[in-house]
This record gives structure tokens, C-alpha cells and sequence, in this order.
């Protein structure tokens, strides 16, 4: 599905924004998740997406061409505390903006650590993605560092938290083990339709 993929901007606002025209896929999740390693694995590219082992290295959404049809864009990771109150004010306004406005936004791909239960911050992300219709696929991150059986439990839990529905879906993916990828892949192509 994938053959070639560009950086093309890093935004705060909206009139740093690429022209609107072709549709777009967000990755939403907490600092640190392993959203930019999930870009670069999908990519198909070790270092498009910048990844970085501290938390809140991604501060601007970043967009990303792909096959020249659609872009895939890195959000901001939410949930890291050595924020100031200004700056995380700034993050709310920049993710407002972002999601309530985007014409080419079709859905929004909320990551969560599969190894732990989702955070308050986790499930205010997603009641908000479910506000504005964006919700109904998450994938659970860091898969390979579970047993089968723990794992089991962590996505029933995961699925219980979130409130997800019977139509959501739940991905395990391990950007180590490159696993989970080809299902998000086959997702991902029937939004773009």
C-alpha cells in the first residue's frame, strides 16, 4: 500500500497547515507511546518520523505525504509532566484547532501502552476523538513485551476502559517485532475508501 512517504511540515496552527486537498490520518497518544516509531515502521523508513527515547519530543504536528494520495500526521503526544501550564494550554488550543477543523481529517488512530491500563489522560483523548467522530481505532503499542496471556487480559482491559464499542477496533502492534502492522495497513485503506 505504501511505496513512497515525505516529511512535509511541522505546524503549531492552522495557517502553518499544508492546503487542504488530500485526506488525512492522525496518530494520537501519550508522550512516548512509540507514535513516531509506528510512523516509520508503517513508512517503510527508519528516521522519517524523529525518535527520540525522552518524553514530549514531538511539540508541532508533524505531516507526512504518502504515495502522494493521503498524509499521515503525528500529533503531539499529551501526558507529559514536565510540561509548563502555558505550554500544555498551547498543546489543547494547537489539538482544538487541529481536530474540530481539518476538512481532510477522516480519522484519528489513538495509541495507548499496551502494558498498562489507559491513563485519565488516555480516555479524555478518546472521549474527546469520540465527540468529534474520530474515535474507533486503537492500537496497543510495546506488544512484544507481553505474553499471550497477559497481553489477552491487557487488551480486555484496555477495550473496558475505553468504552470501546462492538464496531471499535483494537490493534496489538510491536514496532520491534514489526507485528499488527499489516492489519492497521488494511484499516487504514478502507478509511481512505
Amino acid at each position: 500500500m505504501i511505496r513512497s512517504s515525505e516529511f512535509i511540515c511541522a505546524a503549531v496552527k492552522p495557517s502553518q497547515y499544508p492546503e487542504e486537498g488530500a485526506p488525512e490520518i492522525a496518530f494520537a497518544g501519550r508522550s512516548n507511546v512509540g507514535k513516531s516509531s509506528l510512523i516509520n515502521l508503517l513508512l517503510n523508513r527508519r528516521k522519517l518520523a524523529k525518535v527520540s527515547s525522552t518524553p514530549g519530543k514531538t511539540r508541532t504536528i508533524n505531516f507526512y505525504n504518502v504515495n502522494g494520495e493521503f498524509r499521515l500526521v503525528d500529533l503531539p503526544g499529551y501526558g507529559y509532566a514536565k510540561v509548563s501550564k502555558s505550554e500544555s494550554a498551547d498543546w489543547g488550543k494547537m489539538m482544538e484547532d487541529y481536530l474540530s477543523k481539518r476538512q481532510g481529517l477522516k480519522k484519528v488512530i489513538q495509541l495507548v501502552d499496551s502494558r498498562h491500563a489507559p491513563t485519565a489522560q488516555d480516555k479524555q483523548m478518546y472521549d474527546y476523538l469520540r465527540y468529534y467522530g474520530l474515535d474507533g481505532i486503537v492500537v496497543a503499542t510495546k506488544s512484544d513485551k507481553l505474553s499471550g496471556s497477559e497481553l489477552s487480559r491487557n487488551l480486555a482491559l484496555i477495550k473496558r476502559e475505553l468504552q470501546l464499542g462492538s464496531g471499535d477496533v483494537l490493534i496489538p502492534v510491536s514496532a520491534l517485532k514489526r507485528t499488527g502492522t499489516d492489519e492497521l495497513l488494511s484499516v487504514m485503506e478502507e478509511i481512505l475508501g
